[in-house]
């Protein structure tokens, strides 16, 4: 088989690989559909690390297949895989961590954060630019059949995340939630937030975008270029800010502006990964009554969750994909992807 490489420096490969046989609890899907994440980027800009490098908790190593947002179809199952737990022929996403299976963090579905280390597919394990992917069966999560392969692959991590930062803030319906970074995650977010009811006020540097949040049914859209962010959301909620606030940009500014544009007794929200963000504690947040919110991707079940949100409110997930690649297309599709100007990507591998 196929599969897509990273191999460092904005450089990736397409190599041969053995097609994968399941373990005894494994499973082999046939990837459908593997969509393209901002937090792939991070991994395509930078070298590897050697060795199997360990950063955070989550394995790194050189020479393995990209992608970590997969969906497909079962194509062959382990020999002590029960039929309860997977069959050939059966549609399913993937959420993409393993770990110990026995500490707190995995018993609760939330592998990403096992005490042992997690490896997350398409980083310390191989991912789903490929196509064939071989994972354990209990990282399988069932696909809705009103849900295009496609729609999974974005359930998989970029939509699932946004679905899982919403539900930690506890938005409600009547809210203002204000999204800082209009990138596959915040346009999620906004597609999602509108669905529960909320008034999304989205922000990006970005006019194609600002204006596909527009379309997904964002109620105002700020130029965060030519505006200061603080006041825009201010002015647009009545002097007192927004009840909800989400970062997914990552960026210093956007982070420092999601805190200081929530109203008082507020939440304020991060999810874009890494970077760094200086507050005043006493104005920003203590003498407002904010709290302050990590969130990181989903569980095994608030990823089943997201999908059948996005089936029971017939939401238009595929509007988030402004480009279909095919495998030997990874490399056009990832210096494009690179400019973070465009919507989502997803790679077709059959």
């Amino acid at each position: 088989m196929k599969g897509v490489v990273f191999v460092g420096d904005r450089k990736l490969e397409l190599r041969d690989f053995p097609d994968p046989t399941p373990g005894p609890r494994d499973v082999v899907l046939e990837i459908k559909a593997s969509g393209m994440c901002g937090s792939d980027l991070h991994n395509y800009r930078a070298s590897p690390q050697p060795g199997g490098a360990v950063s955070g908790g989550i394995k790194r190593a050189e020479g393995i297949i990209a992608g970590h947002e997969p969906c497909g179809v079962v194509v062959a199952v382990g020999t002590a895989v029960a039929p309860s737990e997977a069959t050939i022929g059966q549609r399913v996403m993937d959420h993409h961590y393993d770990g110990c299976g026995n500490c707190k963090h995995c018993r609760g579905g939330w592998t990403q954060m096992c005490l042992e280390g997690t490896t997350v597919y398409g980083s310390g394990g191989h991912g789903s630019h490929a196509n064939y992917l071989q994972v354990p069966v209990h990282t399988l999560v069932p696909l809705p059949d009103a849900l295009s392969f496609v729609t999974g692959a974005a359930v998989a991590c970029g939509t699932g995340t946004a679905y899982g930062a919403l539900k930690r803030i506890g938005l409600q319906g009547g809210e203002t939630i204000a999204i800082f970074g209009q990138g596959p995650v915040g346009l999620s977010a906004t597609q999602l937030a509108v669905a529960m009811g909320a008034r999304v006020i989205a922000l990006d540097l970005s006019p194609e975008r600002s204006r596909m949040a527009k379309d997904f049914g964002a109620d105002a859209v700020v130029d965060a270029r030519s505006n200061n962010p603080v006041e825009a959301i201010r002015e647009l909620t009545h002097g007192e800010g927004a009840h909800k606030t989400l970062d997914t940009s990552g960026a210093a500014e956007a982070r420092a502006a999601t805190v200081r544009a929530v109203r008082s007794w507020g939440t304020a929200c991060f999810v874009g990964e890494r970077g760094q963000v200086t507050l005043d504690v006493s104005p920003d947040l203590l003498r407002r009554q904010v709290t302050l919110v990590g969130s990181w991707t989903f569980s095994k079940q608030g990823q089943a969750d997201c999908a059948e949100f996005v089936a029971d409110h017939e939401i238009d997930v595929e509007k988030l994909f402004t480009h279909r690649w095919r495998l030997d297309q990874a490399e056009e599709a990832y210096e494009l992807f690179d400019g973070q100007t465009v919507g989502k990507g997803v790679i077709l591998p059959s």
